[in-house]
């Protein structure tokens, strides 16, 4: 059985101030909770949400990582600088991060490669856009990013995917639970053929296509639906808590 993860991404959200208050009013709604809950906070924030997340159950990720561990990479951050403050897990290769900052399949790859060999948990994204999707080129953008972006992992069950069709992100628009599933299923194939079949099914998969309070039973009733990468959602912690406690 694999056990569900929800992490919330607030994306360029809340500050130090406004984020500690946020993860004080969530600690006590999600204390209970059958899945792996984090939150995935803006860099300048972490220290302090380390701080307000001791002792409680909610995992501290970061945005994003460097691929190397030092040097002169200004506005970068390593994987050690995050480790120093307890981070866990890593958002890597978001649609965001692809659109306007450039990254690659090649730079998704060195960044997960780094997070890997510091002990960070990698959240990879991948997805396609509408235009890719309308034009039947989902099952093959998605190979690419998989062979591409995580070539040279060991073990794919020590990263989490984060399935996020970017037609879906912030739009309002979510794809079905059939059509999520499917779409997951066919990354779990892939990966059984490039890594292994006993890894592929170990793999943790996400759905992180606009999940909400709205829809999160019915997607996570699918049974190749490990959790969701939440974004606007995970800004308010009613509205997380009810996603993380989806099967209550």
């Amino acid at each position: 059985m694999r056990r569900p993860i929800i992490a919330g991404n607030w994306k360029m959200n809340n500050t130090a101030s406004a984020g500690v208050a946020l993860v004080e009013a969530l600690k006590p709604l999600v204390k209970d909770a059958n899945c792996d809950v984090a939150v995935c906070v803006p860099a300048i924030d972490i220290p302090a949400v380390a701080e307000a997340l001791k002792g409680s159950n909610v995992a501290l990720g970061a945005q994003n990582v460097h691929f190397e561990a030092k040097g002169a990479f200004t506005g970068e951050i390593s994987a050690d600088m995050l480790k120093e403050y307890g981070v866990k897990y890593v958002i890597i290769g978001h649609s965001e991060r692809r659109q306007y900052f450039g990254e690659t399949d090649e730079t998704v790859n060195k960044r997960t490669l780094a997070a890997l060999n510091a002990g960070l948990i990698p959240i990879v994204c991948i997805g396609e856009s509408l235009e890719e999707r309308e034009t039947g080129k989902t099952e093959a953008v998605l190979e690419t990013q998989i062979k591409e972006g995580m070539k040279g992992i060991d073990d794919i069950s020590k990263i989490v995917i984060a399935y996020e069709p970017i037609w879906a992100i912030g739009t309002g628009r979510t794809a079905t639970a059939e059509q999520a599933n499917e779409t997951i299923a066919f990354i779990r194939k892939t990966c059984a053929e490039v890594f292994c079949p006993k890894c592929a099914e170990k793999v943790r998969i996400q759905y992180g296509g606009s999940m909400n309070a709205g829809n999160c039973k019915e997607l996570m009733a699918m049974p190749e639906i490990d959790g969701g990468l939440i974004g606007g959602a995970s800004l308010k912690a009613p509205d997380f808590s009810a996603i993380v406690n989806f099967d209550k």
